[in-house]
């Protein structure tokens, strides 16, 4: 009996080793005994090769840097698995399925609108909760961009809309007496730059810009823009709105310097990049004036740290795309850990708990104040910015 007692014994003192050596996380690593992680799969595409590739790759950067802080913070960890879809919807269904196999629970969809409107349906159709940097276009969070009756539901944006961009620029110019006759040049197979367009003319009818000139280009004639700018010049254009991406934009101010011609040019967030452009020479961008939600000269703490790491790591200056990713991890971890998202909830749970969090917390990032429409669109002031130097300063 004597030697049953003390082999009972024994077993009794292994038992209470083994449950003492089973704590995740001790003290020294950082966690406190009371608190639990539960570790996420975010997951991205964009086009980090490719024409492209400065967006994607400055989203990427950002949300790596984004993830590094948060999970440094405890409770909440994200993992990040960032494909590459080069701005292209095929490769993004690729990408989702990639995604999607690897064990995806909330996504940052795309970068750019095309490839996230392709990928869209799939994301509804698995009840992901998905939040895009920087893809604007409503054909991202709309069945029917027409339809505003129509959102997914669960795809959400931490950038302007194309809408919203295109009357905010239409409102600016006006505001501030930029020039008295407009001119605009826009990419008509692009539903970026068409989205934009449409709203810009819209708010332009109504508070009686005069638009004296409107040219189009496609994917077949975005090398020679001399014939746009001819025709602006003819009609006397002091303003040129340019709904596009930073790649032909850099091209027409090349094609207006060697014209002599030299209004005011006035861009939206996709012509953020061109001061890093290859080979581009960014005097022609001086006194470009374009809407961004990013000053990356504020002097807030929150700014001025992200730049700092950003620049140090990277050996560039963060531009809009960089803020939007950086502001989108932060988003998700605080709306996380308010909803209790745990790694064991089902990816349609984990959706129903951040939509009902993003449609009602405000979230205070460094592209400003930020709300939510339960269509997915961003309420946030746009802020005016001007080349000055081969630098953005705040146009106020």
């Amino acid at each position: 009996m004597k030697k049953l007692a003390v082999m009972l014994a024994a077993l009794m003192m292994m038992v209470t080793l083994i449950g003492c050596s089973s704590n995740s996380k001790t003290p020294e690593e950082g966690q406190s005994s009371s608190e639990e992680t539960t570790t996420i799969k975010v997951g991205a595409s964009g086009p980090l090769s490719g024409g492209a590739a400065i967006y994607g790759n400055a989203v990427k950067n950002a949300a790596e840097i984004a993830v590094e802080e948060v999970n440094a913070l405890g409770g909440i960890q994200f993992e990040l698995n960032f494909q590459d879809d080069e701005h292209n919807g095929d490769k993004a269904v690729s990408a989702f399925g990639a995604l999607l196999d690897w064990g995806m629970q909330i996504s940052m969809h795309t970068v750019t609108s095309g490839p996230g409107a392709a990928v869209s349906p799939l994301y509804q159709e698995e009840q992901i909760f998905d939040i895009t940097p920087s893809g604007s276009s409503p054909s991202v969070t709309f069945v029917d961009i027409n339809d505003d009756s129509t959102a997914y539901g669960n795809i959400f944006q931490m950038c302007f809309s194309d809408p919203g961009q295109g009357t905010a620029s239409a409102t600016y110019i006006k505001n501030h007496n930029l020039g008295e006759k407009i001119a605009i040049i826009y990419k008509n197979d692009e539903d970026y730059s068409t989205g934009i367009y449409n709203k810009f003319m819209a708010e332009a009818s109504s508070n009686g810009l005069n638009v004296v000139y409107v040219g189009t280009f496609d994917d077949s004639s975005a090398t020679d823009f001399s014939v746009q700018l001819a025709e602006c010049e003819t009609a006397g254009a002091d303003v040129v709105f340019l709904p596009i991406y930073y790649q032909p934009a850099a091209l027409i101010l090349d094609r207006a310097n060697k014209d002599g011609y030299s209004p005011i040019f006035f861009g939206v967030d996709g012509m953020d990049g061109i001061l890093t452009l290859e080979n581009f020479d960014t005097s022609l961008a001086e006194g470009v004036y374009l809407l961004t939600p990013f000053d990356a000269h504020a002097e807030d703490e929150k700014t001025q740290h992200f730049v700092s790491v950003y620049t140090d790591k990277f050996g560039a200056e963060p531009n809009q795309f960089a803020a939007d990713a950086y502001d989108v991890i932060y988003a998700l971890y605080e709306a996380c850990t308010a909803a209790g998202i745990t790694s064991d909830m089902s990816n349609a749970e984990i959706c129903e708990k951040l939509v009902k969090q993003f449609t009602t917390m405000t979230f205070e990032g460094i592209t400003g104040e930020s709300t939510w429409m339960a269509t997915g669109e961003v309420r946030k002031d746009p802020l005016a910015v001007v080349i000055e130097n081969g630098v953005y300063l705040s146009a106020e």
